[in-house]
């Protein structure tokens, strides 16, 4: 028999890390090739990994919902051939605690005990300086996890903690704090408490990330969109008719902020380490939402595409969303955002900027509203207003400003049904 590594695979350009949330075999189950394993998580999108064995499981090594960087050892297989040494770490030797109490030094063990630690344990005990042989393991099988060291206090004393040779590490001080342990649930008898699936916890991560690292800005202009209102709906019959699908107002926005994207590039950046990236390609994310979470797939090189095939890429995305098919490509590589809050009723928001990306424009709904015109008089106008978020790292108001007045002018050019294709 021949023992076979399960690493996490790559899931996609830029991603470094991503989270096992749920197993969908257990030790001791046989397997067969293309099998799916486990599904994980990365930049809110769900995948199935499969076997690339045909064996039964032997072991485990994360936990889920945890982060792990892309060739983190996730489980191990046994498979048919003795042809093959076992590659997984070796078995772990037991050692008998002793009958009286342990002085201060830890007791050693056979070196390839500490192949039993996961990754991001050892990572995480070295960046504290904690011997993991004072450690209480609380995982299966003893096994000690990330919680195992966030909660650890100098000090404590083990019991039947998994013995391991550790490097000699910096003496840890009395007086250090302890390590935050998770916030308590406060909840009344009524309330129910539902632990957060992995996209959600996802989303959370994003979010923090993006409102900790960038100093948002926000600036809002109203837009007078009354032609946009008429042509959508002169045309909207006829174009479900040919193409299959119906021609929303969104496209009309996102053609207008591709086309002044080209004349603002500044817009089209992210920061990184200190410089401004100017990304060659306007790779559109749009978020699109489902009754649990939101998802923010990208049109890949939006400006080289008509409002038509705008309409067309958009439907296939929020088709995919919806139907939990979208792949780890469709949402990697967005360069700006745009948001469609006016679909939920909005009139003004702010929104997060989808890090790293320099800014996010939110959309909101279009109302009739009454408007004075240049002579003097009045007008009833379908009116919408226009709430885009910088990184004031990269981008001031007079950038954003002028960005901003350009949509405005690609909106009012929209007249003719040519203008659609």
């Amino acid at each position: 028999m021949a023992i076979k590594e399960v690493l996490l695979p790559h899931l996609g350009e830029s991603v470094t890390e991503a989270s096992v949330v749920g197993w969908l075999v257990q030790p001791g189950d046989k397997v067969k090739r293309y099998q799916p394993l486990m599904e994980v998580v990365s930049d809110k999108v769900t995948t199935e990994v499969p076997s690339d064995f045909e064996g039964v499981i032997k072991e485990t090594f994360v936990e889920l919902d945890t982060d792990y960087p892309i060739g983190t050892l996730l489980m191990t297989i046994e498979v048919e051939g003795a042809d093959e040494a076992p590659v997984a770490p070796a078995v772990e030797e037991k050692v008998e605690a002793p009958a009286a109490p342990v002085a201060a030094a830890p007791v050693k063990a056979a070196a390839p005990a500490a192949g039993r630690f996961s990754p991001a344990v050892l990572k995480l005990a070295g960046e504290k300086g904690i011997d993991l042989s004072l450690v209480t393991g609380t995982g299966k099988e003893g096994r000690i996890t990330r919680k195992d060291i966030l909660n650890f206090v100098p000090g404590e004393t083990p019991v039947a903690a998994p013995a391991v040779e550790a490097a000699p590490v910096a003496e840890t001080p009395v007086a250090a704090p302890k390590a935050a342990a998770p916030a308590p649930v406060f909840a009344s008898g009524n309330d129910e408490v539902v632990p957060a699936d992995g996209v959600r916890k996802a989303i959370a991560k994003k979010m923090v990330q993006s409102v900790t690292e960038i100093p948002h800005a926000w600036i809002m202009v109203e837009a007078d969109v009354t032609n946009i209102v008429n042509l959508r709906n002169n045309v909207k019959d006829e174009f479900k008719k040919q193409e299959g699908i119906s021609l929303s107002f969104f496209p009309f926005f996102a053609k207008a902020v591709v086309q002044a994207m080209k004349k603002n590039p500044k817009i089209n950046t992210s920061w990184q380490d200190g410089n401004i990236v100017y990304h060659k390609d306007i790779n559109l994310s749009i978020a699109v939402t489902t009754d649990e979470n939101l998802f923010v797939p990208v049109i890949k090189q939006a400006d080289n595409l008509s409002l038509a095939g705008l309409t067309k890429e958009i439907n296939r995305l929020a088709t995919d969303v919806r139907k939990g098919t979208l792949s780890n490509a469709d949402m990697q590589g967005g360069t700006f955002t745009l948001n469609n809050t006016g679909s939920l009723g909005s009139v003004q928001s702010m929104g997060i900027i989808n890090h790293p990306q320099a800014a996010i424009l939110q959309v909101e709904s279009i109302n009739k509203r009454i408007v004075p015109t240049k002579d003097g008089g009045f007008k009833t106008a379908d009116m919408v207003n226009l709430c885009l978020s910088i990184d004031h790292r990269i981008l001031d108001g007079q950038q954003a400003g002028q960005f901003l007045r350009d949509i405005k002018e690609n909106l009012a050019r929209f007249s003719s049904d040519s203008d659609i294709y």
